[in-house]
């Protein structure tokens, strides 16, 4: 019989000189402060790493000696009092100036809905790069001092552990989230009570608590069905991210969307920007709809006036990255809530139809057609994004549509390594942190770092890679039982006082559009670069696959059985349990960031900027945020074949220029050492890609885009049309409306054929006839584009100008002119379109509506 065992904690009392630890385990700030974790690291080195890093649970467990010689510690009470005074000055800060103008603290307020929020290792609240975005856009949203919340789900398991077992599969562990080792604490309402908020789950009251987190100046809601209240169905909606089936997603998002609108309005929030971080959340359009046709509008005009203060960002091109629910599955959840808006079911399902989706419920469709303000997020996606969306503007080309584009930019604070921190406090003094999209400072001050000292600190990031990856894979084999003999013989490359390998890393999602066994189309080249004794070469890599994608899980297999050739062995490591904390290791050591996605599937790809901003060299396809980073100086590209060609040769082409790149560049660049035994070119390269993607890849620079160019004129739109009792929503409505039943019947058509020839100088009349039927000059706008062809034959517009109405006849035929003067010399062309136009639109083509002559 084996005995039941019981578990316990023996726990310290914090003393009094050191009762901030507590506080500041508490607020999410600790996730990209390193001063305040360097103080639990310094307590406790090996708790800190049994902990996961998390405060909370650190504190604890945490001796009560230990604690008691800090209290006594006079560098450490230095340090202590270094962070309450960091502290103590950020929460003193106001709004940047970068967005002060833009945004009022006083009336405007952003909610920012996501399904998972990465802010650190030990928040499991996050899958991958979705998430950590998130948490990347909340904390520079906090150093901006925007007025901001956030609004997620409280997961009771999160997303998966990884183990790898000895034939390379992948094995998913979920452990049980206790949140009481989370900074998180439940929210309360006017009375002081827990606050709860309720939604209508199929035909039931689903109850959902609602959780505090802070993050510097910003707070994260966070909503959680795991209560007695609820069925056991219905307790575990909020228990696992992206976890079960179209059935648990549907309740999920329900949850997100109208379940995080209403646990705002019960908080007395009323956000003038709501932003739909992908699809998941674009429920909270038809909740706020709601809303509105309770206070007396009708559908249409509340669509106007939520739509008009919303923001969307979509975040893939690939298929299955957009959830869609069958019609059934649909009107089960939704029946029910078209009742208590007073419309047919049909009305909201046409919110999320598409052409080819059979009357499914496409939730990025519902987002766009609930947003006014949309965007991709790097200028490659946004091009990808407008094609792939264009069925909601079926006139409008495709690149002129409303999609547009923010380029995702990466955390700086969070992602540098402490040893490129310290040496920017030492050398640049600690203002680095309020130049961070200054590329004029950047480019000065990277320059200014002596290529000895800064190839020192490369080398040093380097050592500590392999020294954490030598640990971890030693742990991993002898988990799988492999012999200490054959272990020692697989790490015997990740030698830490021997930094001086060329170490590539190819960490990510594994997904087939990734590519990751690119590298081994070819393992007898590959064998042969990477055994070559005077040029030595490490490859790494580390990620997950979703538990449900098996391609993905074999890509991993792949690898590991590459590993475990006898020729790859210590020379290609495949790490388990890819996550924040060692995401931060690689993205720092590593010499060269591997990215071989298919383009154009790369929607951005953060993990290179994460690289980038640490000296490490990027080695891409030129996909997601590369066809913007890379200026021919700051790394190496790949440029994509054409997407018609046969994929296989497609592969094949791209993974042979991939070796090529690192055969007669990357080692030969590498392995070129200057009388002082550094790569002088190297450390060059290395210098420019620093020095160019700081600037222009961080958060800050994102998140003052977003401001600049969404959440502003968000703000003001909405401002607009909530005045005089919603009267400019109503207006755009029913005009809309009148558009959408006579546009079938306009046409245009020439007054007569324009001259062929014009002397320079002179000018040239175009006249035109629109048959307007029912509706007036003022409703269009006619345009004249000017432009040239290029040698593919595509017409390349020049200028624009808009045509004047002249004479309208009794028919409603309006005849409009324009006396053109070019501005160009030679052969040139022009086209005359024709769209609706009203004052109140946000975006002139928002309507979809477009003719040409």
């Amino acid at each position: 019989m084996k005995p039941t065992r019981f578990s316990f904690e023996v726990q310290p009392k914090l003393p009094d000189n050191l009762s901030k630890l507590e506080e500041w385990a508490d607020n999410l700030l600790y996730t990209w402060d390193r001063s305040v974790r360097g103080l639990f690291f310094r307590l406790d080195r090996e708790l800190w790493e049994a902990s996961g890093h998390n405060p909370k649970v650190f504190l604890r467990r945490v001796s009560q000696q230990k604690l008691d010689e800090a209290a006594e510690d006079r560098i450490f009470l230095e340090d202590y009092n270094r962070v309450i005074s960091f502290y103590e000055t950020y929460y003193t800060e106001s709004i940047q100036s970068e967005v002060s103008g833009l945004l009022d603290p006083e009336k405007d307020l952003v909610a920012y809905f996501c399904a998972e929020f990465g802010f650190h290792e030990s928040v499991p609240l996050y899958s991958g790069g979705l998430g950590i975005l998130a948490g990347d856009h909340c904390k520079a949203a906090s150093d901006l001092v925007l007025p901001f919340v956030a609004v997620g789900l409280l997961y009771r398991r999160g997303y998966f552990k990884q183990t790898i077992d000895g034939q390379g599969k992948q094995i998913a562990h979920y452990a049980r989230t206790n949140f009481q080792d989370l900074p998180v604490t439940p929210a309360v309402d006017a009375k002081g009570n827990d606050l709860v908020v309720r939604v209508e789950i199929a035909g039931r009251i689903v109850v959902l608590k609602v959780w505090r987190a802070t993050a510097g100046h910003i707070t994260l809601y966070l909503l959680d069905s795991d209560l007695e209240e609820n069925s056991d169905d219905d307790r575990r909606i909020t228990y696992e991210l992206y976890g079960g089936n179209s059935e648990t997603r549907v309740r999920q998002e329900i949850v997100l969307g109208i379940g995080g609108v209403r646990a705002l309005r019960a908080l007395g929030y009323a956000p003038t920007v709501w932003h739909i971080n992908e699809g998941h959340a674009a429920f909270l359009v038809l909740e706020r709809v709601r809303e509105h046709i309770g206070k007396g509008l009708e559908f249409e005009s509340a669509l106007e006036l939520v739509a008009a203060g919303t923001v969307f960002t979509t975040h893939t091109p690939v298929a299955a990255g957009h959830d869609i629910f069958e019609p059934a599955l649909f009107a089960r959840y939704f029946a029910e809530f078209a009742d208590s808006m007073g419309v047919p079911l049909e009305v909201i399902t046409k919110l999320g139809t598409t052409p080819n989706n059979h009357g499914a419920f496409n939730m990025t469709a519902l987002a766009l057609r609930g947003s006014r303000f949309h965007n991709g997020v790097s200028r490659i996606h946004g091009g990808v994004a407008s094609q792939m969306e264009a069925y909601v503007w079926p006139q409008i080309p495709h690149d002129e549509n409303p999609i547009g584009h923010v380029t995702n930019g990466v955390h700086v604070p969070t992602f540098l390594a402490r040893e490129w921190a310290n040496t920017f406090d030492m050398r640049f003094d600690r203002t680095w942190r309020n130049e961070l999209p200054n590329e004029a400072y950047w480019g000065d001050r990277v320059d200014d770092i002596p290529d000895q000292n800064y190839w020192s600190v490369r080398q040093t990031l380097k050592s500590m890679l392999l020294e954490g990856v030598r640990e971890r894979a030693k742990q991993q084999h002898r988990r799988n039982g492999v012999s200490d003999v054959h272990v020692q013989r697989l790490i015997r490359h990740l030698v830490p006082e021997e930094p001086d390998v060329l170490t590539f890393g190819f960490a990510r999602r594994f997904a087939t559009y990734k590519r990751a066994t690119l590298l081994f189309s070819d393992p007898e080249r590959l064998n042969r670069l990477v055994n070559d004794p005077d040029r030595p070469v490490l490859l790494l890599f580390a990620g997950k696959a979703h538990p449900k994608d098996d391609p993905g899980q074999s890509l991993i297999s792949t690898i590991y059985n590459y590993s475990r050739r006898p020729e790859f062995e210590g020379k290609i490591v495949l790490l388990e349990d890819f996550n924040l904390a060692l995401a931060r290791k690689l993205v720092a050591g590593v010499d060269v960031w591997i990215n071989t996605p298919e383009h154009p599937l790369e929607a951005s790809g953060t993990s290179g900027q994460k690289a980038g901003i640490n000296g490490v060299i990027n080695l891409s396809i030129l996909d997601g945020w590369w066809g913007e980073g890379y200026n021919g100086e700051n790394g190496w590209a790949i440029t994509p074949h054409d997407l018609q060609c046969d994929p296989e040769f497609r592969d094949k082409e791209e993974a042979q220029a991939l070796l090529d790149i690192i055969e007669h560049h990357v080692i030969p660049l590498y392995y070129d050492r200057n009388g002082h035994g550094y790569p002088e070119q190297w450390v060059q390269l290395s210098k420019a890609s620093m020095k160019s993607i700081i600037p222009h890849f961080n958060a800050k620079r994102m998140v003052t885009d977003y401001v600049r160019d969404y959440y502003h004129p968000a703000a003001l739109q909405h401002s607009v049309f909530a005045r005089d009792d919603a009267a400019p929503a109503r207006e755009l409505a029913q005009w809309k409306a009148r558009i959408s039943e006579a546009w079938g019947d306009v046409a245009l058509r020439c007054v007569d054929d324009p001259p062929q020839k014009v002397n320079s100088g002179d000018t040239l009349p175009i006249h035109v006839i629109a048959d307007l039927k029912r509706l007036a000059a003022d409703d269009v706008r006619v345009e004249c584009q000017v432009g040239i062809r290029s040698n593919e034959g595509k017409f390349i517009a020049s200028a624009v100008y808009a045509m004047e109405p002249f004479e309208t006849d009794e028919q409603g035929s309006t005849e409009f002119r324009l006396d053109l003067k070019p501005e160009l010399p030679g052969l040139q062309e022009f086209q005359i379109r024709m769209y609706p136009h009203h004052p109140n639109l946000s975006h002139p083509f928002e309507t979809g509506y477009m003719i040409w002559l």
